[in-house]
């Protein structure tokens, strides 16, 4: 499986609708604790938009919703890999993304045959407290040395100055969320992201 190298991770689909008409390929709905009713709406939304455009759409942890609207790639971290039941989703014929963070959490991904696998944060990270130390990219080398075949997503702390750093170690997509998200012009750096990325397309 190919992923492309422009991996965008929003919180909401108003974002979805916002920026992915631009261009982007791959995209991962990530919302946390909101009514079931509202999650549903959301991936909808989400889902009509990036059909629209050609777009890859991703949702992160609600796999129950997610088989039920037909969706196609489901995200999971660690502990909602735990909870999950990945025969259901497999059934559904969704792909599989999983989070990694250290050398177990690796193998606990890797046995649950995984369509690509993430590991971060490679850089320190403002979007959520991590319990885990920056990796650093020589790790994403002993990742994709692990893993390979399966493609490699880096996540935390990217920005387009370390796109080459990321790729020259082995990852083949590169995850974001608040270099765009907290841009002054989201839709500008969107679209910076897009072409810095289009060599590695």
């Amino acid at each position: 499986m190919t992923l492309d190298p422009f991996y965008l991770i929003v919180d909401s689909a108003g974002w979805i609708d916002r920026l992915v008409p631009l261009g982007v390929k791959l995209v991962q709905l990530r919302m946390k604790d909101l009514p079931e009713a509202h999650l549903r709406a959301e991936i909808r939304r989400a889902k009509a938009t990036c059909a629209a455009h050609g777009c890859q759409l991703v949702v992160n942890d609600y796999w129950r919703i997610a088989v039920e609207e037909g969706c196609d790639f489901v995200h999971l971290g660690q502990e909602d890999l735990a909870a999950a039941d990945v025969a259901a989703i497999r059934a559904a014929g969704m792909k599989l993304g999983l989070s990694t963070h250290d050398e177990a959490e690796l193998a606990t991904a890797l046995a649950a045959s995984p369509d690509y696998v993430a590991l971060g944060p490679v850089w320190p990270t403002i979007l959520k407290k991590m319990k885990w130390a920056p990796q650093g990219v020589e790790r994403l080398k002993v990742w994709k040395a692990r893993i390979a075949p399966l493609p490699l997503v880096a996540i935390g702390g990217l920005n387009p100055e370390r796109l080459s750093a990321v790729f020259g170690n082995g990852a083949d997509s590169a995850a974001v969320v608040t270099d765009i998200t907290r841009s002054a012009e989201p839709e500008a750096r969107t679209r910076e992201w897009i072409a810095r990325t289009a060599r590695w397309r």
